[in-house]
């Protein structure tokens, strides 16, 4: 796409990271309104608009365009994290959600396994006198329409609105959230604004800033790397960008499961943070070794994707309802700022020095402080006690 439109890395760097301000507009109403209406027909609703703008990437001509429609493919995905992750509060207890974020979260990776061999064939080839690369994002956007209506019809809000799950089981998911609910409010009732200042949220908030600083600069830039450093075809570039997503899908289930058993979240979050942040340290001091650099980066990728399940069982271990899902809005929205610092400053910096290495060494860093604020989550006794 950026030799068809002749946009510069700068260009491509800006428009990947403008994104992210249409989506950190929306996200705590749109979190808010998940919990407040309807976390189904308001997670449908998202992956409908998003579809529907991502199929308009196929048209774009300009600069411009480029920048007009990534931000409303992301002011059309705002919510749709959380959404998700007050959807998930409204099924899975607290000791078991890492799990169930996990499997959620397990699209991501897979997706990349899947969609990166897939977009290196399409890249390929001009279909209808369209370039691949127009046809990759009309693909892309079909099924998140189709699978939008899809959730319209086959999810179910609330327990209780279940008619396919047993009355026992109804009943004992039911009770347990309510006891759930109730032990958060004897702790502690917070409202949404008083939510919104708490320590933990402002650390969390700065913590997933910098781990997604550091996430969004990697994915967004890995395949450019690789080609430079490898030389080969767009199709072995995909597969080989793929390999750290394998192992993502392997760390984020072990570490949620993990987590969930032993009742721990602060290090089992932190430590893949601190993993991947060596991981990409390594990547520069072995960047003319490619075996090794590829070794590096799967490392990298595969220790990043352990942290998310668990960090977003963190927020609802002191909060409930709308405290919770302003909360997560909050922390999703102004981290995934990060994914406009990220793309933006790689670019910024492999435009002026000819090199990856400086904007590695930025992610290094934006991981490390992320991995030291997560660890000074829960320092407060409150919170601390709820965690083991």
């Amino acid at each position: 796409m950026p030799h068809d439109l002749g946009f510069s890395e700068s260009v491509v760097g800006l428009g990947a990271g403008i994104f992210f301000v249409g989506y950190f507009l929306l996200e705590i109403p749109g979190a808010l309104i998940a919990e407040w209406w309807s976390a189904r027909r308001w997670i449908a609703r998202i992956m409908i608009s998003w579809g529907l703008m991502t199929v308009f990437m196929a048209f774009i001509h300009t600069s411009r365009q480029f920048y007009l429609v990534r931000f409303l493919v992301g002011a059309a995905e705002a919510g749709f994290l959380p959404g998700v992750i007050v959807y998930l509060t409204h099924w899975f207890r607290y000791q078991d959600r890492a799990k169930a974020v996990a499997f959620f979260y397990a699209a991501n990776p897979l997706s990349y396994v899947i969609g990166s061999p897939l977009a290196g064939l399409l890249l390929g080839l001009s279909w209808l006198g369209m370039r691949g690369w127009r046809w990759l994002f009309i693909i892309e956007g079909i099924p998140a329409i189709v699978l939008g209506f899809i959730t319209i019809w086959y999810l179910t809000d609330w327990p209780e609105q279940a008619n396919w799950l047993p009355e026992d089981e109804k009943s004992w998911i039911t009770r347990e959230l309510k006891q759930e609910k109730e032990a958060k409010k004897r702790r502690r009732s917070y409202g949404v604004w008083e939510a919104l200042r708490h320590r933990d949220v402002i650390l969390l908030t700065f913590c997933y800033f910098c781990a997604m600083t550091g996430s969004y600069g990697i994915a967004f830039w890995l395949p450019t790397m690789l080609k430079r450093l490898s030389g080969q075809s767009d199709f072995r570039v995909t597969l080989l960008a793929a390999l750290p997503y394998v192992a993502a899908f392997i760390t984020q289930q072990v570490n949620g499961w993990h987590s969930d058993r032993t009742q721990e979240r602060r290090w089992h979050a932190a430590v893949p943070l601190f993993v991947c942040g060596l991981a990409l340290a390594f990547a520069v001091l072995g960047r003319t070794h490619f075996g090794l650099s590829i070794g590096l980066f799967v490392v990298a990728g595969g220790s990043f994707y352990g942290f998310q399940p668990v960090f977003w069982a963190v927020p609802t271990m002191f909060l409930s309802e709308s405290a919770a899902a302003a909360s997560i809005g909050l922390i999703n929205a102004v981290g995934n700022l990060g994914g406009f610092a990220g793309p933006m400053v790689m670019g910024y910096l492999a435009n002026r020095t000819h090199s990856f290495s400086p904007g590695l060494l930025y992610l290094v860093a934006s991981l490390f402080a992320s991995g030291t604020l997560m660890l000074a989550v829960g320092r407060q006794a409150g919170l601390a006690e709820g965690s083991r």
